[in-house]
């Protein structure tokens, strides 16, 4: 893949290489940006410029993707005006098929009512090129927290905004959408590459962050029986990989800001849990690590990915053999706490 010497794409380019007969193919990824309405016309404009780049950059990316991405929280509080304004910088993408996954922040304000107007389905699957891929909404909570505790959408959408707000609730994909995640993978053989894309992790991470959903073991399960099986998820604006048994896990950066935020962001007392306190950054004093773009070549199930950081170096995590699991090949501290500890 072509790629400018010095540039910070706020995309990620997944190529799938499984070799056999499966076509080699690329498809971007663009996450998490927040676009946030102020008044009138007037938008954020770090977040917005964010995105824009991001088309931009799609646009130009040579071998040209078959498709695009879009991992979730396209808006900050789910509003028309940050929907539309966003879909319209969307649309700068020149003859792509997109494919959006659903984020909090496009949802909780009407349920998802206007997003799927624009999208369709909440959660889905289709096959390219012999992968078959599953598109999941995995932001939802229990009916008594979405129905009866708010006075309207707009403050049941302020406190699921607030991603630290204790008066929120642990993500979960629901009975329905599991059983028709059942059925879905049914169909699928084994030896067929699967590739699931969520918002929040398929994994139990840190709850008080919902850097979880709650169906996570029973999700992992319906994955353990393929060959090769990948799991690419926004929310966390921050690098994170895992390896849980035959699944590969990794984390898509955000086009808007890390997290935890920056210290210019601060504004009260930090006590993050010592699970993320590294975030495995390059700089943990740069805030402006942990946006940037990926590059992830899957070969055989297994994941290799240079990220591409503004104004540092670029790392590479990849599949050690021996030791079962990625491992970060350009930083490695010396006692390093790594977010994951279970391998």
């Amino acid at each position: 893949m072509a790629m400018v010497a010095g540039a910070c794409l706020p995309i990620t380019s997944v190529k799938l290489a499984f070799g056999g007969e499966q076509e080699d193919f690329t498809f971007a990824y663009i996450s998490d940006s927040h676009i946030q309405h102020i008044r009138g016309n007037k938008f954020v404009r770090n977040w917005d410029r964010g995105l824009i780049r991001a088309v931009a950059e799609c646009n130009l990316m040579n071998p040209r993707p078959d498709f695009v991405i879009y991992g979730g929280d396209l808006a900050q509080l789910g509003t028309k005006p940050e929907l539309d304004h966003g879909f319209e910088i969307m649309s700068g993408l020149n003859d792509f098929d997109v494919h959006y996954v659903m984020g909090e922040h496009d949802y909780y304000l009407d349920l998802g009512e206007y997003w799927s107007k624009h999208n369709g389905p909440q959660y889905y699957s289709f096959d390219h090129k012999g992968v078959h891929f599953v598109v999941l909404n995995s932001i939802l909570v229990d009916d008594d927290w979405t129905h009866n505790r708010w006075k309207d959408g707009t403050e049941r959408m302020g406190v699921m905004a607030g991603l630290d707000d204790p008066r929120g609730s642990p993500f979960m994909i629901g009975k329905k959408q599991l059983d028709w995640l059942k059925k879905d993978l049914k169909k699928v053989a084994k030896d067929t590459p699967v590739v699931v894309c969520s918002h929040s992790p398929i994994q139990k991470i840190f709850k008080n962050w919902n850097f979880w959903t709650e169906e996570a073991e029973d999700i992992q399960k319906l994955l353990k029986k393929f060959d090769k099986a990948t799991v690419l998820y926004g929310h966390v604006h921050q690098i994170q990989y895992n390896q849980i048994d035959n699944i590969s896990f990794h984390a898509v950066m955000a086009t808007a800001w890390p997290w935890p935020y920056p210290q210019s962001y601060v504004q009260a007392e930090s006590h993050l849990p010592q699970l993320t306190i590294p975030m495995n950054r390059a700089d943990p004093f740069f805030e402006r690590d942990a946006t940037g773009w990926q590059y992830i070549d899957i070969n055989s199930g297994k994941a290799s990915v240079n990220y591409s950081l503004p104004q540092n170096k670029s790392r590479t995590v990849a599949y050690d053999p021996k030791k079962g699991h990625p491992v970060d090949t350009t930083y490695q501290e010396a006692g390093l706490i790594l977010p994951q500890k279970h391998y």
